[in-house]
């Protein structure tokens, strides 16, 4: 049963009004993740979690968009509810067209083990359909408003941009989107900016069935979009040792690393997701260059590259400065570990 569905309506009048006390101006965010193949991607929504709880962000939505794996939904609701953030919506693709066929954080497991982490939602469909949950969120947001952040694939975007008029809103997703997004930050084409011209291809936008899918996003979305290229050599998750052993965070770092590497957390990470959520939130200047005046060229079967123009266009190519990475490190790492160190 879809736990959700009866109290849609109550937890989007809800989001609207949340107090946002810090000086700092807040974003209202959407994060579209592919929980579970990447221990990241729960540094991520951990950070985003802690904005929230700083008064740095509003998170208006969860959203895992990697259907084959069809425990993630669990996991986010694990996540924000260690945060004490349980009122935050997800949704959740019903489909399995796209997604890592292997569980390598053993999200299953982590999902059903709710009388250690809380959460009510264990499988997918427990959660909202994806695009109900987006349209729904949009529609009640202002105009020019959402930050939508991928750190996953772009299965959930495009489904959005396709998606019809319905009952939740006469306009069509493109409409939407045009109208209520205000950026989209992805985690995609990575290295794409090179100065051999190379063709190249990522996870997030060419693996696990997804190249299609990027390929109409990138080349339709609506508003201007923030290609980031970061994290690579930012290694986080050691700060996380210290936290309690009921720590989400903690366990799925633990889990992944071992599962997949054999390594401790000590070991630590990269750290593209989490530098993803950072430029969105903060977009700190010192940290982040972003080239303008291009656009990604986008070849299903060649892959991506970031050509450069003579005029601005839509589309942006952030890379990470060198130099900070320690500085960088250490940020990152007291940002995943703060809420288990205050315990």
């Amino acid at each position: 049963m879809n736990i959700y569905l009866p109290i849609l309506a109550f937890l989007f009048l809800s989001s609207c009004n949340e107090n946002v006390t810090s000086e700092v101006s807040n974003i209202k965010v959407i994060l579209d993740t592919d929980m579970g193949s990447d221990c990241d991607d729960v540094g991520a929504l951990a950070m985003l979690n802690e904005y929230k709880n700083q008064g740095k962000a509003e998170i208006k939505g969860v959203i895992y968009s990697s259907g084959v794996m069809p425990y993630g939904a669990g996991v986010i609701d694990a996540i924000n509810r260690y945060y004490g953030n349980d009122k935050i919506p997800i949704g959740a693709s019903y489909d399995s067209l796209v997604g890592d066929p292997i569980d390598k954080m053993q999200a299953e497991k982590l999902s059903k083990d709710t009388a250690a982490f809380k959460n009510k939602i264990i499988k997918n469909t427990d959660a909202i359909e994806q695009t109900q949950l987006i349209r729904s969120i949009l529609t009640n947001q202002p105009d020019n408003s959402i930050v939508y952040i991928t750190i996953g694939h772009t299965k959930g975007l495009y489904d959005l941009l396709v998606s019809k008029p319905d009952t939740i809103s006469r306009l069509s997703g493109m409409e939407l989107a045009n109208k209520k997004i205000k950026k989209w930050v992805a985690l995609g084409a990575l290295k794409a900016s090179n100065q051999e011209k190379r063709y190249v291809k990522d996870w997030n936008f060419f693996s696990n069935g997804t190249a299609k899918y990027s390929k109409f996003v990138v080349e339709n979305f609506p508003k201007p979009i923030y290609f980031i290229d970061a994290g690579s050599d930012i290694m986080t998750g050691k700060s996380l040792a210290n936290t309690p052993n009921g720590n989400i965070v903690r366990t799925a770092y633990r889990d992944w690393l071992w599962n997949v590497e054999k390594k401790l957390l000590e070991d630590q990470r990269p750290s593209w997701d989490l530098m993803t959520v950072y430029f969105a939130v903060e977009k700190p200047e010192k940290h982040f260059e972003t080239i303008e005046n291009g656009y990604l060229e986008f070849d299903i079967e060649k892959g991506c590259r970031w050509n450069k123009t003579d005029s601005l266009t839509n589309q942006y190519f952030v890379l990470q400065k060198q130099g900070y990475q320690d500085e960088i490190s250490n940020y990152l790492n007291k940002m995943i570990s703060k809420r288990g160190m205050e315990e």
